[in-house]
């Protein structure tokens, strides 16, 4: 067992789910000394930049989150969702929960994830879609309505408008769950199956996170609407609605922006 903090997205409850993670407990903790950033870089430009704290060691700093106490191997997949050793490093530190019942205040050591170097830009914003997670999860968790309200008013990525997708014309293939899974460097989204191989540098860690599956519940579940019951039968039947379509048209131009169509998906198999 081990306590995680969450500061930002993964003060959600729901946000963890989508991750696989089912915390044991959780509660209200303080870090003090450091300052939420927004400055690590998404894998997609349009989501603007996700959270980040900083040391200051100034003593009127201060970061609220949640202290989620997890199962071992919780740990694996918080790694991966957080992408390691590629966007974040893993740190210990030491937050503070308060006991109300008791009256009394505590010191855990609890692990974390900061931005690493290269992934960092202090020009970047989060995206609607992220700070209204990051605000639920927040209010889930009853932290203190100054610090959320501040939150609240954190300026945003500028969102472009994106014109509804097309495929190119061409004689492409065809792909499904298991012929995917054969092509580690291929990905699919919302019936669309694109070459992974030409990405930028920064898509390395997403080459082995999506190489061979199919992303649309995986993005579906990160919508800050989501409830997390979407399956593959929505999908397939068109019962998804205009925020989620809108959300993954949003996705598709820019998985082609930064990969190659490669072909369709067809769900019959999942």
């Amino acid at each position: 067992m081990f306590h995680y903090f969450g500061f930002g997205s993964n003060m959600s409850l729901l946000s963890l789910r989508a991750k696989g993670i089912e915390p044991l407990a959780s509660t209200r903790a303080v870090l003090h000394g450091w300052r939420l950033r927004f400055n690590v870089q998404h894998f997609f430009r349009h989501e603007g930049g996700v959270g980040n704290i900083e040391y200051t060691g100034h003593p009127d700093d201060r970061v609220l989150g949640v202290l989620h106490e997890c199962a071992d191997e919780a740990l694996a997949l918080l790694d991966a969702a957080e992408a390691y050793g590629h966007g974040y490093d893993r740190i210990e530190v030491a937050v503070e929960t308060i006991h109300l019942d008791a009256g009394t205040q505590s010191q855990v050591p609890a692990l974390t994830y900061v931005g690493m170097p290269e992934f960092l830009d202090n020009s970047c914003l989060p995206s609607r879609r992220y700070l209204n997670i990051i605000l639920h999860g927040g209010r889930q968790a009853g932290l203190d309505e100054d610090y959320l309200n501040s939150l609240a008013g954190q300026p945003l990525h500028r969102a472009e408008d994106y014109p509804p997708y097309v495929a190119p014309p061409g004689d492409y293939p065809t792909f499904d769950r298991d012929s995917l899974a054969e092509q580690p460097l291929l990905t699919a989204l919302y019936g669309a199956v694109f070459d992974m191989s030409p990405a930028r540098p920064l898509h390395t860690f997403l080459k082995g996170f999506f190489g061979g599956k199919d992303m649309t519940l995986y993005h579906l579940r990160r919508l800050d609407t989501s409830n997390l019951d979407e399956t593959i039968d929505d999908i397939t039947r068109g019962r998804l609605n205009q925020a989620q379509q809108q959300y993954l048209n949003v996705y598709l131009n820019e998985y082609a922006r930064e990969y190659r169509y490669a072909g369709r998906y067809i769900y019959n198999k999942d």
